[in-house]
Order: structure tokens, then C-alpha cells, then sequence
């Protein structure tokens, strides 16, 4: 059985990528693997594949409105839709890599305060000191995340993961490669459960 880490990638604006996360590490768990998260600014991968936020269009924003609680209420996982979707998830973004470089499972923890904060209570998590409040609850110094938000080389980190991620193939939230195979899409996590199991068909 391979020992290389499952990839995750989403973005905080995606209630889809919520409930991916709240799914992933289990299922890895289950095969005795790792997994590597990675949050990437979805409007950059749109800019290539012509693609625009569901919630941004018309016919498939109301499917989304009834659509997302619906999985949500499938899976278990509390979501309720913020008041203003999409909002920017680039601080919450830059926080986790910066946090992740110390301690990936940390980064973790606080990638599940601020998707807790923006999709179940509906709290803002576009500013930098909004970011730093939800981080203090997961044992994060305020004052040294709001520094690391304005650093050039945090910010650049972000640009460069999404990139990266774009040239990997990755297109939606959530996305995951397991051993180069890629699967787009929570319901997809099904197959990917098969694909571990068997590896490969």
C-alpha cells in the first residue's frame, strides 16, 4: 500500500469542500494513510477553465441554495449559508499555509474553526483580524498571525500552491489525487473509497 499523502484541495467558500473535509482524513484513515491539505483560491483555476461560482449563476444558484444544505444534511455536517457567498477566502488561505509550515495537523484544526466560522455560524473570515480571532481559538497567537498575513513571502506562498495546484489539473472544491488519480467532487469520494480499497480499476 503506498505511503504517499491523499491530496486535498478546496477552497473556503465551498460548502461542497466542507463536507470533504470533514470526510477525508477518515477515509485515509481507514487505509493507514496520510493525507495533505491544500487550500487554493478557486476564482484563479475559473480564470483558465471559464468556469464562474455556482452562486454566481443564474439557474445554478438556486440549484446551489437547495442543493448544497441538501448534502450537507446527507453527510451530517451543520452548513448554513453565510450572508454574503462568495466572500475572500485569501486570508484564511495564507493563514493556514503559515500555520502549516510549523504544524500541518494545526493548520488543520484551524482550516475547521474558519470553515465552522463561515459556514455554520456565518461569520466573516475575509479580514485578516477576523482570521486571527478564529486562529486564537485553536492556540494561535493573534498578534504574530496578523504579522505573518502581511508578509510577502506568506502571500506569494498562496499564489504559488494555486498555481501549482492549476497545473496539477485541479479545477473545483473539492479535489483530491491519490496517487496521481484525480477525483473532483464530494460524491466522488464513494469511488475514491473502491480505488483505495482495490488500488485501481
Amino acid at each position: 500500500m503506498s505511503n504517499t499523502p491523499i491530496e486535498f484541495y478546496f477552497d473556503f467558500n465551498s460548502p461542497y469542500g466542507w463536507v470533504g473535509a470533514n470526510m477525508i482524513d477518515n477515509i485515509a484513515e481507514r487505509y493507514d494513510r496520510t493525507t495533505d491539505w491544500f487550500p487554493i483560491l478557486l476564482s484563479e483555476a475559473f480564470k483558465i477553465s471559464g468556469a464562474k461560482p455556482m452562486s454566481d449563476t443564474p439557474l445554478k444558484r438556486e440549484y446551489m441554495a437547495n442543493d448544497a444544505p441538501r448534502v450537507c444534511r446527507y453527510y451530517g455536517v451543520k452548513y448554513e449559508q453565510p450572508d454574503i457567498h462568495p466572500f475572500s477566502p485569501t486570508a484564511a488561505s495564507r493563514a493556514f499555509y503559515w500555520v502549516k509550515d510549523n504544524d500541518p495537523g494545526q493548520a488543520k484544526g484551524l482550516a475547521m474553526a474558519l470553515y465552522t466560522a463561515a459556514l455554520v455560524n456565518n461569520e466573516d473570515i475575509s479580514a485578516p483580524t477576523s482570521v486571527a480571532k478564529i486562529a486564537a481559538g485553536v492556540g494561535i497567537d493573534q498578534k504574530e498571525i496578523i504579522d505573518a498575513l502581511a508578509d510577502p513571502s506568506v502571500k506569494q506562498r498562496l499564489v504559488d500552491e494555486t498555481n501549482l495546484a492549476i497545473e496539477k489539473g485541479v479545477f473545483g472544491s473539492p479535489y483530491v489525487i491519490a496517487d496521481g488519480e484525480p477525483f473532483w467532487g464530494v460524491d466522488r469520494f464513494e469511488i475514491l473509497d473502491e480505488w483505495l480499497v482495490t488500488g485501481g480499476f
